[in-house]
């Protein structure tokens, strides 16, 4: 059975960090669209923002509620708490010295040791995370992580790892000690954030917002779902670069992120990356197939339809979507644009996207202006009608070093337009055969793909319209729904025998079992034949719209998405026939 609410409906931990609601980009759009369509479902938003100050940019709907959680910005750690100021005090006051050395020391000197360590446990640092948010239940998060005996502890654990050779840890100035600890000291406020009551927990991220998920599952054992758009600690490798840290800060924020991102891994019970390129990453961290299920994103189809016009430019027209970023690689596409430009002379590139690098836009025009571009090459800023610059152009281009697994491409694809792009991240598996792909940082290459579809209407049309049917085939936003939606069901779900169990339950349970079992194995033909027969052994029964889950998530791991996809509604059916059973 479905663990409800007492209104009868699942309740979801949507946990998030420095993204929705407060702010725009591809998690948040995917965010909203859970949560708005999606309204059978109640949220809670589990909001981590740098802090209080930020303006929300997303209005929730009824059935979505917030709790935000600022990590910077405040003077106490339980500002943002709705915690009565009577029992915020009586923590303080009684947040003595022997209570800190007594109950806390020896959890933050276990928690530091998972940190430094080169070598993870990450069951164990879970456990150290939940014994210290016990601990804040009653005690002052401030005056024990500001102690002086938490000072001592830390600048020990710390020059005894930088100390030792095999560890790889550099020796810290007493700057780098302060900045390290503070970060601990603002990052695990989450720590001190009461967990909702609800029936399955979802992380945006295998990040810092992953960690009321994984509280949650060792204080209710409450099933973690983790979706991953990006490779979290991936991404935190390639930033390093260029914030300027000494060896050891940046050390010591790799293995924070690595010990956080490992903890996510190790505890989700499904991991759902949006494209099955991330999935290597996953495996490198010990996660099995059967609790990886590709999700991918999901665009509207309606939103983003074809222009019926495909010669509505008044010249060769470019069009790119990308915020100017580093990564977005933009200086290859203004050099693209100069190759462009010798060979067809009337071509236009425009870029629509915020500035989000002032540094790096200011060398966006240094570089144009030295090629001579300026009206060739155009940065039309932020635009509110994404779909209408899809349309405007001939050819979509993305010059990314690293994705994800782009919305822009599949929106490009949605609206029919042939896709140049780079070859990094799940761009290959969103294009297909849809469009060209070419290597990172090569403008030649990626100007002669160009100069192929500009020079060939024909050609042109023919991959839009194969793109917009591969979009519709895999890439749509109720796919992407029905497969999260049945998700919550599935992990929500309770198998509870009655005191007398027929036979034709124990029957089904013990093919359900079988299933699993061959699930993990990966053998998903035997494990949908399994399946099967345990649906037919107990039609009626609550487990059904389950297994019918299991089923449809034994196609989608066999790329048969077609049948996934009618198997989920088969289990739709079902779950709303039982459902409307039980209220009658």
């Amino acid at each position: 059975m479905i663990n409800l609410n007492i209104n009868g409906r699942i309740r979801v931990m949507l946990s998030t960090e420095g993204t929705y609601p407060f702010h725009q980009g591809g998690v948040s759009t995917w965010c909203n669209v859970l949560v708005e369509k999606l309204p059978n479902i109640d949220y809670v938003i589990y909001s981590i923002i740098m802090n209080p100050f930020v303006t929300q940019k997303f209005s929730l709907p009824d059935n979505a509620s917030l709790i935000k959680v600022p990590l910077w910005g405040t003077e106490e750690p339980s500002e943002h708490l709705t915690t009565p100021f009577s029992k915020v005090y009586t923590a303080k006051r009684y947040t003595d010295s022997k209570v800190i050395q007594r109950e806390f020391i020896p959890l933050f000197k276990e928690l530091i040791e998972e940190i430094v360590s080169i070598d993870k446990n990450p069951l164990k640092f879970g456990n150290v995370l939940f014994e210290i948010h016990k601990y804040l239940r009653d005690y002052d998060y401030k005056n024990s992580f500001k102690s002086e005996m938490a000072w001592k502890v830390f600048k020990s654990t710390v020059l005894e790892h930088s100390a030792d050779s095999r560890n790889k840890l550099a020796m810290p100035s007493v700057f780098d000690l302060t900045q390290s600890l503070g970060w601990i000291y603002r990052f695990l406020v989450i720590l001190n954030t009461p967990l909702p009551r609800v029936d399955v927990s979802h992380s945006a991220a295998a990040a810092f917002c992953g960690i009321p998920c994984v509280l949650a599952k060792l204080e209710n054992k409450t099933p973690f779902l983790l979706t991953e758009h990006g490779v979290y600690l991936r991404e935190q490798y390639l930033s390093l670069s260029r914030r300027g840290y000494s060896s050891y800060l940046n050390t010591f924020l790799i293995r924070l992120i690595h010990s956080v991102a490992g903890l996510n891994y190790a505890m989700a019970d499904q991991v759902s990356p949006v494209c099955a390129y991330n999935t290597r990453w996953e495996r490198i961290f010990g996660v099995e197939a059967h609790r990886i299920q590709v999700i991918y994103n999901g665009v509207d189809k309606d939103i983003f339809s074809p222009s019926r016009d495909y010669h509505n430019s008044p010249h060769p027209t470019v069009v790119a979507v990308a915020r100017v970023d580093p990564v977005k690689d933009l200086v290859t596409l203004i050099r693209c644009a100069a190759i462009v430009r010798d060979r067809i002379p009337d071509v236009r590139f425009i870029v629509y996207g915020s500035v989000t690098v002032p540094e790096y836009y200011e060398e966006c025009l240094v570089l144009r202006k030295e090629l001579d571009l300026e009206e060739t090459f155009i940065f039309a800023g932020h635009t509110d009608d994404v779909p209408s610059a899809y349309r405007s152009g001939d050819v979509i281009a993305l010059t990314s070093v690293t994705e994800a697994f782009p919305y822009s491409v599949v929106e490009a694809m949605m609206t029919g337009k042939p896709v140049v792009a780079t070859d990094v991240g799940g761009v290959r598996e969103a294009i297909g055969d849809c469009g060209l792909v070419v290597k990172p940082r090569r403008p030649e290459e990626f100007a002669r793909a160009l100069i192929m579809l500009l020079e060939d209407p024909a050609l042109r049309v023919s991959l839009g319209k194969e793109a917009r049917e591969r979009a519709l085939n895999h890439f749509t936003i109720e796919r992407a729904l029905e497969l999260y939606l049945n998700s919550y069901r599935r992990l929500a779900a309770r198998y509870v025998e009655p005191r007398v169990v027929p036979i034709s339950l124990k029957r089904q349970k013990l093919l359900a079992e079988r299933g699993y079992a061959l699930a993990d194995m990966g053998y998903w033909r035997e494990a949908i034949t399994q399946f099967r027969q345990a649906v037919k052994a107990a039609p009626g029964s609550a487990a059904v719209p389950v297994l019918l889950t299991e089923i449809a998530r034994a196609y989608n791991n066999l790329g048969e998405f077609d049948l996934a996809f009618s198997e989920l509604e088969k289990a739709e059916i079902m779950a709303e026939y039982l459902e409307a059973l039980r209220i009658a």
